[in-house]
């Protein structure tokens, strides 16, 4: 059985959460975040997770995350971290929804955000715009090729951009159906 998940990728400040939250409260979803699923299951931050180990332990630690979800889950809406897309099982999981934006717009966003310190503390990385970028020129064409739909959320509101997920969701079940 298809799984009939929705799934958020995108690089890391990019507003998958945010949209995640305003998602399920317009269309009464559950939603699940893969970073807080493996700060609770390991009992620790991502940040302390990297410092503990290393980027291939954490990236074991979402194939493990996306393994439970597509034996667990279904119907829920799942905004994912930045390096999410790269499990081996993401299309079986879901639909596979990119938010995409221009770095120097992400960046922006996270700058200029009422709770920005809290914002950018979360995300270290952009404590060095030039290692961010690198690592989002690294992903973008990734993220593409993984995605089943992809949504352009600069200059966007936020209602804009849920609707247009709705909508694109909507059309491609129906044609999956046919």
């Amino acid at each position: 059985m298809k799984k009939r998940n929705i799934i958020l990728i995108g690089f890391m400040g990019v507003g998958k959460g945010t949209t995640a939250r305003a998602y399920s409260k317009k269309y009464n979803s559950f939603i699940i975040d893969t970073d807080d699923l493996i700060e609770s299951k390991e009992n620790m931050k991502i940040k302390e997770i990297f410092k503990k180990y290393d980027e291939k332990r954490f990236r074991s630690m979402e194939q493990e995350c996306a393994n439970w979800i597509e034996k667990s889950v279904n119907n829920t809406l799942i905004s994912c971290g930045g390096g999410f897309y790269k499990v081996k099982n993401i299309k079986k999981i879901g639909i596979v929804v990119l938010l995409d934006a221009s770095f120097e717009w992400i960046h922006n966003r996270l700058l200029t955000a009422p709770n920005s310190k809290a914002k950018l503390k979360k995300r270290p990385l952009f404590s060095e715009p030039k290692k961010a970028k690198k690592l989002f020129n690294e992903r973008s064409s990734d993220y593409h090729a993984v995605a089943d739909i992809v949504i352009n959320v600069e200059d966007k509101n936020l209602t804009d951009i849920v609707k247009e997920i709705h909508k694109k969701i909507a059309s491609k079940s129906k044609k999956s159906k046919k």
